[in-house]
């Protein structure tokens, strides 16, 4: 049977996959950010699991590709992943796609890769869309090293013990965020961060798109005062910088202060923490003052 995917009225044949799962990665916005590769395998697989059936079929639509769309989601991915390994083990090839984005990247599919290695299954994962990198790009900040987070946690408590745990890392932060929580998101990075740079894209790709960069209570404070706010977000925050190395004349005056009233190895302790420098050079620096060297 001949399978065929559309582009316009441009009518394109694709030949038959190989027994395997493949990791379908989606547009997250515009439709047209689809690769042909991708295509291909939407067309060519036996199956097609997605999180939303309501959601791939209008990729679907779109290219005039007929396929069977099977659920796979939160609530369900252990048990079909078991499904969808035995479908691959009788020679099947199945296709794993997010609604919009990749699998596995804050959506759905771990547990069934894990699954498939488990049982050797073959697996091919297909470059494609992302909000993390387009975000990243957008923000104007250091992309040679970053750290993504996923979605931050809805609570309050749990989201600032989160970026507490990453404060002072020196590499950007990524992070994604919903409409409903991203003006408490970006409060709570000012009140664990301080007034970090950082920047916040939402609806990429799509009619709506729209990016802000500023100091986190600057851009907190714009969202607040909006009516209404739409379409998730890509938070994305400038990593910790280095603090300022004191001078020898300031070292020196700490330690002539607090010596007044303290030992030398306690004097050392102070100005250490004082002014966030090794503890073993501020107290060689007391011996030497003192003739101990």
């Amino acid at each position: 049977m001949t399978k065929t995917y559309y582009i316009g009225a441009a009518g394109f044949t694709v030949e038959a996959l190989a027994p395997a799962l493949y990791l379908v990665p989606t547009p997250i916005g515009n439709l047209k950010d689809v690769t042909l590769r991708a295509l291909e395998v939407l067309v060519a697989a036996d199956a097609i699991y997605c999180e939303d059936t309501r959601v791939t079929v209008k990729l679907l639509e779109r290219y005039s590709i007929r396929n069977s769309l099977k659920p796979c989601h939160d609530h369900n991915e252990a048990r079909v992943a078991k499904d969808i390994v035995a479908a691959v083990e009788g020679g099947k090839a199945i296709a794993l796609a997010s609604d919009a984005g990749t699998p596995l990247l804050s959506d759905p599919g771990f547990a069934v890769v894990r699954e498939a290695i488990a049982h050797g299954i073959r697996i091919e994962a297909l470059p494609g869309a992302s909000a993390l990198l387009p975000g990243l790009q957008l923000s104007a900040l250091p992309s040679d090293a970053f750290t993504f987070l996923g979605f931050l946690p809805q609570k309050k408590t749990e989201r600032r013990k989160l970026l507490e745990s990453v404060k002072e890392r020196r590499e950007t932060l990524i992070a994604y965020e919903s409409p409903h929580r991203i003006v408490e998101a970006l409060e709570d990075v000012a009140a664990v961060m301080g007034s970090r740079p950082l920047s916040v894209s939402r609806e990429i790709s799509k009619l709506h798109e729209e990016t802000l960069r500023g100091p986190s209570p600057v851009i907190a404070d714009e969202l607040a005062h909006r009516a209404s706010i739409k379409g998730e977000f890509v938070l994305v925050i400038g990593g910790a910088t280095e603090p300022p190395q004191a001078s020898n004349e300031e070292i020196d005056a700490a330690i002539a202060a607090a010596l007044k009233d303290n030992s030398a190895s306690k004097a050392a302790g102070l100005v250490a923490k004082q002014l966030n420098v090794p503890r073993d050079d501020v107290y060689a620096r007391i011996l030497k003052r003192q003739g101990k060297a």
